[in-house]
């Protein structure tokens, strides 16, 4: 907070985060507003907590006529793949996702600008890849929807501040994932018992990393870390690293991009299908029609096959970037 609030606004700010109904948590979100002093430390957050107000009276005048709410933490996959971003307060998710993305969340200098989850399209070669910025992971309060979603995603990146105790915020993070049955991925050996275990991969992401003269602050935070994390150093604010985290993030999704081609015709080289690694033909050609799968032959492959329009089966493994004609 930019300022020492009174108890009475530090109440309300958790009631309003606890609350399940919007007509409670607009109660509690004034109450909180009227209990902010008013001078020039304070303009921001009333500024930000009014425009959340205004959001949420909004949405309590159209949800009157609707009998079923769709929440706000069911975010449909789009694009090559889901990752959610998360981490401490002020930590600078939701400038990394704007510097990143189309989306526009709020972005400050305090902390919980976030309240719900934003999702972007990320730009990675020829494909999108779906960024969401998610609310601050707090022990206070947690909505049980947003650990949902983590779950549902297929990355998380973990961000912390590189000038601001990185190692106690990943160790807090990764804590309180593991207290919500979220285990990353690399530790899953650890866990002989793993039902009702949710494991996802997961990369640390060192913000505020602005330029050379803070890779001896990295290399410090990763001599302190107990474990071997996969960290990468990025800034929102100077763009450091963030096309290197874009490659990243397509080699950790650990998915292809697959061309298709019309027999007689130049490959379509603008749309490209995405597959897992290890994708075969036979999947390809269910991805671009369930007509193309069932009747399936054979295809022309350029690119993983022993030499470019070579005739396969449906079960050859592709590549990234193959080109591929089907026939039947």
């Amino acid at each position: 907070m930019p300022t020492n609030l009174p108890p009475e606004a530090i109440d309300a700010e958790r009631r309003y985060r606890a609350a399940k109904s919007v007509a409670e948590k607009i109660a509690c979100l004034e109450e909180y507003i009227s209990a902010i002093p008013k001078h020039k430390g304070t303009d921001k957050l009333r500024a930000a907590l009014r425009k959340r107000l205004s959001k949420l009276k909004a949405s309590s005048q159209t949800r009157k006529g609707v009998s079923r709410q769709v929440s706000a933490f069911h975010i449909d996959k789009e694009g090559a793949g889901q990752v959610v971003v998360v981490g401490p307060p002020n930590v600078g998710k939701s400038a990394l996702v704007a510097s990143l993305t189309n989306a526009t969340p709020e972005v400050a200098d305090y902390p919980y600008t976030t309240w719900t989850p934003t999702p972007g399209m990320m730009p990675v070669k020829d494909i999108q890849i779906q960024l969401i910025d998610t609310p601050p992971l707090n022990r206070d309060y947690v909505e049980p929807e947003l650990m949902n979603l983590i779950r549902r995603s297929d990355l998380i990146l973990l961000v912390v501040d590189l000038q601001t105790d990185p190692v106690q915020q990943l160790e807090d993070t990764i804590a309180f994932l593991q207290e919500h049955r979220i285990v990353p991925l690399r530790l899953k050996d650890r866990y002989p018992e793993q039902r009702r275990l949710t494991f996802k991969p997961l990369l640390v992401l060192a913000n505020k990393s602005d330029d050379d003269d803070s890779d001896e602050d990295f290399e410090i935070f990763l001599e302190l870390l107990e474990d071997d994390w996969p960290a990468l150093p990025v800034s929102a604010a100077t763009g450091r690293n963030l096309e290197r985290l874009k490659q990243v993030v397509f080699e950790r999704l650990e998915v292809i991009r697959v061309y298709s081609k019309a027999p007689g015709k130049e490959p379509d080289l603008s749309a490209p299908f995405v597959l897992k690694k290890g994708g075969t033909v036979a999947e390809f050609a269910r991805k671009v029609h369930k007509d193309f799968f069932e009747k399936l032959k054979a295809a022309r492959v350029w690119g993983s096959a022993a030499y470019d329009g070579q005739m396969v089966g449906r079960d050859h493994i592709l590549r990234d970037g193959d080109v591929v004609e089907l026939r039947i």
